[in-house]
């Protein structure tokens, strides 16, 4: 074992490992995530077996937000460094966060994925959704950022600018040249005809795995049994 974080005694067990991944220019350098939030840093050059860590990344929780599903949706599910190894990018329930290797105590980018949701964490732990295991993958370029949602939408942040988007993968996308459109989700007041309510998402239908091809504009996503891969639009 590299790291072994299991008490002697199971009942004492209050975190455990929920992703892992190697550095991609230093094959001694690894993070792992744990479900109360943190991601440590380990240098294998230091010993053999890592259970102290070199560095530990974690975001002060704000008090006044906390809630009985803090600690859940503060689990994260999905570690991936940035191809250029300077970054590293998480993913908990409700955000991706992006965080820079040098500074330990925030993270210098956090996207919201859907904080629409935030007012349905309790029909969501009662049906097991918020369990949910979502990933999440960078460009060829670090420049964007791509994870999924329910209804079978999924999310893309672009890191310069600033702006997102939501797609949604769907049999009617899929069709040769077929055109992806935005899609919105209404979450308040009055929806407008191209928009879709909080309500009537479907949990079931979730994309869990996305993938970006390391040099094209070429995404995967996979939704329940089906895999949906798109492509940038050629002219």
């Amino acid at each position: 074992d590299i790291v072994d974080i299991k008490p002697a005694n199971m009942e004492e067990l209050t975190e455990v490992i929920t992703a892992a991944e190697f550095h991609p220019h230093h094959c001694n350098v690894f993070v792992y995530s744990s479900s109360k939030g943190t991601i440590r840093l380990c240098d294998m050059r230091s010993s053999a077996l890592c259970d102290r860590h070199s560095k530990f990344f974690e975001e002060p929780e704000d008090p006044s937000s906390r809630s009985f599903f803090s600690e859940i949706i503060s689990s994260i599910s999905d570690v991936k460094f940035s191809h250029s190894g300077r970054y590293m990018m998480t993913r908990d329930y409700l955000s991706v966060k992006v965080w820079d290797l040098n500074m330990e105590n925030r993270p210098v980018e956090t996207y919201q994925v859907h904080e629409y949701l935030r007012s349905k964490l309790c029909s969501l732990y009662e049906n097991d959704c918020i369990f949910d295991k979502f990933e999440c993958c960078w460009n060829g370029s670090d420049s964007a950022i791509m994870t999924g949602s329910y209804n079978n939408f999924f999310r893309m942040f672009d890191r310069n600018t600033r702006r997102d988007i939501t797609l949604e993968a769907s049999r009617e996308s899929s069709k040769p040249r077929a055109i992806l459109k935005p899609r919105k989700v209404c979450t308040g007041g009055k929806r407008k005809k191209d928009e879709i309510s909080v309500d009537s998402l479907d949990f079931n239908k979730k994309i869990l795995h996305t993938a970006w091809h390391p040099v094209e504009n070429i995404i995967a996503v996979a939704a329940t049994n089906n895999l949906y891969i798109f492509q940038d639009k050629i002219n």
